[in-house]
């Protein structure tokens, strides 16, 4: 016997970061405010792009379109972006987010390099 919870918008955001991780098979694209809580998201996957067509470009813009269009009515006007990974995406979305009528701020890139760390695996002797 579960409740009907009813579904909370916040609304009013003004000012909010987006995330966009694009890896080789999928872009994801989340919006958080500036306290860090998530107000939207979306990927090419749940959009309903199958296989590899989830990594196009064309799929990231689909994304970033719709989660534009979330938070368009949720009052955000203002998007800093940080965008991770090397997949194909990663412009596209960022497009995608400032053709949607919202203001981008900056963009800035986290994608976690590595200062030399794990000892890479041994050469493969055949």
């Amino acid at each position: 016997m579960a409740e009907a919870r009813k579904k909370r918008m916040r609304k009013n955001v003004g000012r909010a970061i987006a995330y966009v991780k694009a890896s080789f098979n999928n872009t994801h694209i989340t919006v958080t405010d500036t306290s860090g809580q998530v107000i939207a998201w979306d990927s090419a996957g749940s959009i309903g792009f199958k296989g590899s067509r989830k990594s196009t470009p064309f799929a990231a813009t689909k994304a970033g379109q719709k989660v534009a269009d979330k938070i368009r009515k949720m009052g955000v006007h203002e998007l800093q972006v940080k965008v991770k990974g090397p997949g194909s995406g990663r412009e596209s979305a960022i497009r995608s987010l400032g053709g949607g009528g919202i203001e981008i701020k900056s963009i800035e890139d986290i994608t976690p390099l590595p200062h030399n760390g794990c000892r890479p695996r041994k050469k493969r002797r055949v």
